[in-house]
């Protein structure tokens, strides 16, 4: 929710943003903290005792008149919790305020139901008077429907008297910013409403029922944005996207696709269903199957991952490199045209470029104290069910036999093998069936009675006044 408070507030204004914080303020900064480089420029100010609106922004207000020379003419107020507001909707309100030269101008809306927000109370000439909170409400005001939003366009020089004659008079026993409007009217200063007919960008976040409708209307938003950049999606009320994704042209999505964080896609990709990718990065033409998880790594140009791959931090995967059927890879770095089809686990591991990497390879990269690298130079074919036990290099074009376990270096060109000599007994396999059918006729015999050591017993008698 903050993102989209934080992210709306840096396209409409260019100076310092204010973010006041109170409850839960530690976890809160340090999301902050984490995410500046987005958020720059920007100030935190501590609310220690949550004593309402009006009380958050007096904490704020000092940010903003400290120099002088870069006081600002006015303030623009959004609530942290109403992350559906749209740019169109605060540019159309700061426009109003100057086009109507008011002192201060409300954002509202129109809901059937407006439980739970303020009231706006118009004057009979329809101007407003004042904004009434629900619990301070009358039953005649609770019937009115107009909300206010908690969004303002202020004039500095009005907001900073104003806020030194807050008082806390009200049901909660809190300072309402709401009041100020009520000091404007009274002064005989303009006040305005810009009311927007789209009710559900204002909604406010108090459930997580709240939560689960912006969220759902936050993926349809950025699904239509994508969709009309190029994207293509089979079903978009099934894909989940992050608002700070991006993605090429052509590109294809399938049902239970889910991109977070800051991965980007590029043009002409194919993303089968229920794959999710983190902060990855992935080249143009590269095709995602089914069922694959990639976090935090990079897949260039025609690629094939999956299905069923996990990727894992610091997976690098070069053009046209394939990465199979239940892969997993960490801090591996895959070469042009290489393959790794089935059934590994590669950590810690360079490959070079054309290698073919046999099913059931895993590179043993921690004893338990350390980790460390396995590199396996161009051109090298590894064999099924290999164990390579790092340190270790092989060489360019060296070949490993399957079912080799290295535990040491291997020269390029070189046959790596490491077996237990075969061993060929003519006969066994015919006389073990023989002894395993003879077994199985005697504990046939003796589970129908028919052997000296499990003779049938008799039947219990019956007593004769049995029923």
């Amino acid at each position: 929710m903050l993102w989209y408070a934080i992210t709306l507030a840096r396209q409409v204004e260019t100076q310092t943003v204010a973010i006041v914080v109170g409850y839960g303020s530690e976890q809160v900064q340090a999301y902050l903290k984490q995410e500046k480089v987005y958020f720059e420029p920007f100030e935190v100010v501590q609310q220690d005792k949550q004593l309402g609106t009006g009380h958050a922004v007096q904490q704020a207000y000092p940010v903003f008149t400290r120099n002088a020379s870069q006081r600002p003419d006015q303030f623009l107020i959004l609530n942290g919790d109403t992350p559906l507001l749209t740019k169109e909707t605060l540019t159309s309100l700061v426009d109003y305020h100057q086009s109507e030269e008011a002192v201060l101008t409300l954002l509202t809306t129109v809901l059937p139901e407006p439980g739970g927000y303020g009231r706006v109370i118009r004057g009979q000439s329809g101007d407003v008077c004042r904004v009434v909170e629900d619990r301070d409400a009358s039953m005649e005001e609770k019937n009115i429907s107009e909300i206010n939003v908690g969004t303002y366009v202020v004039e500095a020089g009005f907001l900073g008297k104003a806020l030194g004659q807050l008082r806390p008079q009200n049901a909660q026993g809190e300072y309402y910013l709401t009041d100020i409007i009520e000091m404007a009217v009274q002064q005989g200063l303009k006040v305005v409403a810009w009311v927007t007919n789209d009710s559900l960008e204002t909604t406010g976040i108090n459930t997580r029922v709240h939560l689960a409708v912006a969220e759902k209307e936050m993926r349809r938003r950025i699904c239509q944005r994508m969709m009309l950049a190029g994207v293509t999606m089979l079903d978009p009320d099934r894909v989940i996207i992050d608002d700070g994704v991006e993605i090429g042209r052509d590109t294809r999505l399938y049902p239970g696709v889910i991109l977070e964080g800051q991965t980007v896609i590029g043009e002409g990709c194919t993303i089968h269903g229920n794959s999710r990718l983190k902060n990855s990065l992935v080249g143009n033409g590269v095709l995602v199957q089914d069922s694959c998880v990639l976090l935090e790594a990079v897949v260039e140009e025609g690629a094939v991952i999956g299905p069923f791959a996990h990727l894992r931090p610091g997976s690098l995967i070069h053009r046209k490199a394939k990465i199979g059927n239940f892969v997993e890879l960490k801090q591996t770095e895959v070469g042009e045209g290489s393959k790794v089809n089935h059934l590994s686990y590669l950590g810690d591991t360079y490959i070079g470029r054309n290698v073919n990497v046999g099913a059931g390879t895993i590179t043993c990269n921690y004893d338990g104290f350390r980790k460390a690298r396995t590199r396996i130079e161009d051109n090298v074919f590894i064999g099924s069910d290999v164990q390579l036990i790092a340190p270790v290099t092989i060489g360019e074009g060296a070949l490993i036999a399957a079912g080799t376990t290295v535990t040491e270096n291997v020269p390029a060109n070189a046959l790596g093998i490491s077996r237990v000599p075969q061993i060929i007994k003519e006969g066994t396999a015919a006389r073990r069936r023989a002894m395993l059918d003879s077994s199985a006729a005697h504990a046939m015999a003796k589970n129908h009675g028919e052997t000296e050591d499990c003779a049938p017993q008799p039947s219990p008698q019956k007593r004769k006044d049995s029923v």
